[in-house]
């Protein structure tokens, strides 16, 4: 049946299947003594922080990140100097009995890179400024200039391919969002489409000399933006019948729990789609603690192939229902009031466990009661929906919310018209025969991923009041949603779906991570007008993670390395601290110029390191001002910020 569905030369082709979950199948490359790709698991591994002549620290912090659990260790080789010393990092290691791979990470200098590929078992590239331009400006480029520089990289390029495959060592062809070269961008631009380009030059390059010891990630700190890359490049590889190793991450994805749902989202998402080979998570945090989160994220597919997934329904093509996975397009539905249509994903919270006698009960969902003015202050996180159960409150709620309450207790409630019935499927005939008039008007009917059926789709056709809560009991989501929503729209069926998953029995970090995989991988496709989980404010950040709703600033903060030129551990929580309050406004923190303005890509403002105790700050992509001491480069970030209007005083709580 799948190849009706989905087949190599279709042209929205990305994995082995997308109604069921298969690894899509690569080429195995050795690195040192452990193999990636092909049937191997899906490897870890992370990137030291600390200076790459500092042989004795680094060594130690590769240690603790072995014993954390990462199989590969990155460490940075800016230029020759750093380079040669790769090796004396690897005797020491292999001395203390530590035979775990290593990778160098390489920027601008092919030299370093020449003269590392000699000493360890990887390098990573970047086809943005490896030997190729990137000065931020606006060149326009002729298909003559065009092959031309194209053949300059490509004789700067091949050196590094001869070595490699001289010494057996591996390579990563990494490309990044915001370091796309201007030659990329005059013809491609600013999109998931040049930053695939960018990498298959490189590819085409390695493929010619017969040098396929390569694997190749795309990434980017938006996590909508890595996912379309990542789709497109093996839609790309498999038109030109390749299949090389993927590494995952998103990059910059910043500190703490928006870090780790940033990356879930991201990554997450491919691994339920059957790609990745290996993953990094970035966060800036001490790279050991980079190790759990990863580990806890691929544990999901280390048996997923040995439990099949049930096709409830038979799809005639794969095109005719799913939306472009390269360009983000929400599944169109209906506006009911606030919800659905172009309304923004809402979030649903149950409080049928608060005591509803209390208008304060409802600060834990976002609204403070001031009883002396009778008014709620509503935060930026506060839920839009709210399930009583059997009992409404005794107290005028805000009347922004959409109040739900159980069908039998609906109907037998004088004062129904406030309220909103919420229906389980065995209950919706009834509902519908003892309100002929009434599907006209709002009301909400859950159903499982596995009762949903031909009989009662056609009910939800024909009741355009329709709010439809799906909710799945598997341990992915992915499959049986998408199963429901691709019958939606193979019946022209648009009520608004909101998308519930209980995830109690888990501890707070596996339901953080694994909610924003299973809710990330949807929203990013265009499914989704509400999500209903416990945790209000986990729902709030997967939603801005997925960019799909606002209601928090974002940093994209580097996770550190040998280049970093300042502590960004420190210096990201002192911003967070300062700016936390500033809705939708972006921040880049960037350790150094390479990881500076191109890495940022669409951040608002910039804190990027420019030498010993001085900073460069950013509007977008443009310098405001160099070399400000670091003591005072806060508060001139906070002094631009104002200056464009964009600062608000924190309100006390």
């Amino acid at each position: 049946m799948e190849s009706n569905i989905i087949s190599k030369v279709h042209e929205f082709a990305f994995s082995e299947s997308i109604l069921d979950y298969k690894r899509f199948k690569t080429r195995e490359v050795h690195i040192g003594d452990i193999a990636l790709g092909g049937n191997n698991p899906i490897r870890i591994q992370s990137m030291t922080t600390t200076d790459t002549l500092d042989t004795l620290k680094t060594v130690e912090q590769s240690i603790r990140m072995i014993e954390a659990g990462s199989e590969y260790v990155r460490i940075t080789a800016p230029s020759l100097k750093e380079a040669e010393n790769l090796g004396e990092i690897k005797k020491e290691l292999r001395k203390r009995g530590y035979n775990t791979p290593l990778i160098a990470d390489i920027h601008f200098t092919p030299n370093a890179a020449e003269l590392a590929a000699r000493l360890v078992e990887k390098v990573r590239i970047n086809p943005g400024n490896y030997a190729d331009k990137k000065k931020f400006q606006q060149l326009e480029y002729t298909e003559l200039e065009y092959k031309e520089e194209l053949e300059r990289i490509r004789e700067r390029f091949i050196p590094l391919i001869k070595v490699c495959k001289e010494y057996g060592t591996a390579m990563r062809i990494g490309t990044n969002h915001g370091s796309l070269s201007d030659r990329i961008m005059s013809y491609y631009g600013d999109t998931p489409r040049g930053m695939v380009e960018s990498a298959m030059e490189f590819i085409r390059f390695c493929a010619a000399e017969n040098y396929h010891e390569l694997v190749i990630s795309m990434k980017a700190s938006n996590p909508k933006v890595m996912i379309e890359a990542y789709r497109l490049l093996v839609h790309t590889m498999m038109k030109e019948d390749m299949n090389y190793p993927l590494h995952l991450g998103v990059t910059e994805a910043g500190d703490g729990e928006d870090g780790r749902i940033k990356s879930s989202a991201g990554i997450g998402t491919l691994l339920e789609d059957g790609l990745g080979d290996t993953i990094r998570v970035s966060l800036t945090e001490d790279p050991e603690e980079e190790i759990p989160v990863a580990r806890a994220l691929v544990s999901r597919y280390s048996h997923r192939e040995k439990k099949p997934e049930t096709l409830h329904y038979p799809f005639k093509t794969y095109s005719q229902y799913i939306l472009n996975p390269f360009d983000y397009n929400r599944r169109p539905s209906l506006e009911l009031d606030s919800l659905g249509g172009h309304q923004v994903p809402r979030v649903v919270s149950d409080i049928s466990h608060l005591n509803l006698r209390d208008p304060n009960s409802l600060k834990s969902i976002g609204y403070s009661y001031n009883g002396l003015t009778d008014k709620y202050s509503i935060s930026d996180t506060a839920a839009d929906i709210v399930y009583l159960g059997d009992t409404p409150p005794s107290f005028e709620p805000p009347g922004n919310l959409d109040l739900l309450l159980n069908y039998s207790a609906w109907k037998n409630h004088p004062e129904n018209h406030r309220f909103h019935p919420f229906i389980l499927k065995e209950e919706y005939e009834n509902y519908l025969r003892e309100n002929p008039s009434n599907p006209l008007n709002k009301h909400y009917v859950e159903a499982m991923t596995e009762e949903v059926d031909d009989p009662f789709l056609d009910q939800l056709k024909n009741a355009k009041g329709s709010i439809l809560v799906l909710k799945a009991k598997t341990e992915s989501v992915l499959v049986p949603f998408r199963q429901v929503y691709f019958a939606l729209m193979e019946r022209g069926i648009q009520c608004p779906v909101i998308l519930k998953k209980d995830y109690s029995g888990m501890d707070p970090e596996s339901i953080l991570l694994n909610a924003s995989t299973d809710f990330g991988s949807l929203l990013v496709d265009g499914f989704g007008d509400g999500i209903w989980i416990e945790n209000i404010s986990l729902a709030f950040g997967i939603l801005q993670a997925c960019r799909t709703r606002t209601s928090r600033t974002e940093y994209i903060s580097c996770p550190s390395c040998g280049r970093t030129l300042f502590d960004l551990m420190e210096v990201t929580q002192m911003i967070r601290s300062q700016t936390g309050h500033l809705k939708g406004v972006k921040i880049g923190i960037m350790g150094c110029i390479v990881n500076g303005p191109g890495e940022m890509a669409d951040a608002d403002y910039g804190y990027v390191g420019s030498g010993p105790g001085k900073i460069t700050l950013y509007r977008g992509k443009e310098v405001v001002k160099k070399n400000v001491d670091s003591e005072k480069a806060v508060k001139e970030l906070i002094r631009i910020i104002e200056e464009d209007g964009n600062w608000v005083e924190l309100k006390p709580v």
